[in-house]
């Protein structure tokens, strides 16, 4: 096989949508740079480094665990749509206890868990399973050593309506014992920022509050997204790419974007921060930096939330999953680290996909198990 179709049958194993047509991805005509290429910058960072060691033989100001795309649902094993990666929909539910394990057994406990998104699989919906997918790994969770805060990506949104989640568990301003009052978004935007420890932020973001997905097809916002994605996308499948390829590719219905409503919360959010010094990490289900993921994986306005991250000094960290594979970059002009957690869906048993960040005053460091990578994230 050529290096280009090899390419093209890579990128296709990101694309993930439950309604598919056989001729899903006959336009598609793009490309994905290897693995390797958005592995290897690794400016800052480390995984058996004398600095590193120093810094283990240091006490954490505090942890938190992390995982992305657990997607469980009890059906046999499948594949991705383009049928290069096998997916584990049962042993997802087994891997993320092996995580929670692995968080119980730590000293000190993990401060809370970061869940980024895509927690069932759609493929629930079509079996009426939705709830019953979803009550089995909360019961997993809910032996977790700390809280948890749950992310919102696309298979919440084939299983959900965008109502029912703002109700649901799901929502973790519902049920966290930190104090949130004036620390969420308004209006159905699901976004909002604590402070675990003091000094340290993080924001937790709404990647589907522009979308095709979650909104009601006669709502203004269902209107304004199809008119956002038209103006790149006219295939009659819209899960279907554009077919000019480069990041372009975005433009799927699979992704989403952030409100100008939203983008302004969050510049306050990062104003105050500078003001008193702290340090922000951003989660979202969706990737904002083109280098740290496939561009078919990307935020429809990411340049847009890239910005304000820029004009800002209190970012150190953005974190995301939807990309199976994971990804990592370094802002050269920021020193910002964008991660892209790697996906338990297409982790076989036997191996893991999670990962343990200790925070110090100069750094972040990631101690990852199974597919994941251990990382030095030095603050900027």
């Amino acid at each position: 096989m050529s290096s280009n179709g090899l390419r093209w049958l890579l990128l296709l194993s990101s694309i993930e949508e439950v309604n598919t047509a056989p001729n899903h991805m006959k336009v598609l005509r793009t490309y994905r740079r290897s693995v390797n290429s958005r592995r290897s910058n690794t400016s800052a960072i480390s995984t058996k480094t004398p600095r590193m060691d120093n810094c283990c033989q240091q006490t954490p100001l505090f942890t938190f665990g992390v995982i992305a795309d657990i997607q469980y649902a009890d059906i046999d094993d499948g594949f991705n749509y383009s049928r290069t990666r096998k997916r584990y929909y049962r042993s997802s539910l087994e891997l993320l206890r092996n995580a929670q394990e692995s968080w119980s057994e730590l000293a000190p406990r993990p401060e809370f868990i970061l869940q980024l998104g895509d927690i069932i699989d759609g493929f629930n919906k079509g079996h009426a399973a939705s709830d019953r997918a979803l009550d089995s790994v909360l019961r997993e969770f809910s032996s977790s050593p700390a809280e948890v805060h749950h992310v919102w990506g696309n298979h919440e949104f084939y299983n959900f309506s965008r109502s029912a989640l703002l109700r649901s568990k799901l929502n973790s301003t519902l049920h966290t014992d930190r104090r949130l009052s004036g620390a969420q978004a308004g209006g159905d935007i699901y976004a909002y920022h604590f402070s675990p420890f003091p000094g340290f932020q993080f924001v937790v973001l709404d990647a589907y509050d522009v979308s095709l997905l979650g909104r009601e097809e006669s709502s203004e916002q269902y209107s304004s997204a199809f008119s956002l994605i038209r103006q790149y996308n006219n295939n009659e499948d819209l899960n279907c790419p554009p077919a000019g390829g480069g990041l372009e590719q975005r433009f799927t219905k699979f992704n989403g974007g952030f409100s100008k409503e939203q983008l302004d919360w969050l510049d306050s959010v990062l104003c105050s921060a500078d003001e008193k010094r702290e340090k922000v990490t951003i989660v979202s289900h969706l990737p904002v930096h083109p280098y740290s993921t496939d561009p078919i994986c990307l935020a429809w306005n990411f340049d847009e939330l890239l910005a304000i991250i820029r004009s800002h000094c209190s970012v150190v960290c953005f974190m995301a999953g939807h990309d199976h594979d994971g990804g990592y970059h370094r802002d050269k002009d920021t020193g910002v680290h964008h991660l892209t957690l790697e996906g338990v869906i297409e982790t076989p048993p036997g191996s893991d996909a999670f990962a343990t960040v200790s925070v110090y005053e100069d750094r972040m460091v990631l101690k990852g198990k199974g597919r994941i990578a251990d990382r030095e994230l030095l603050f900027p």
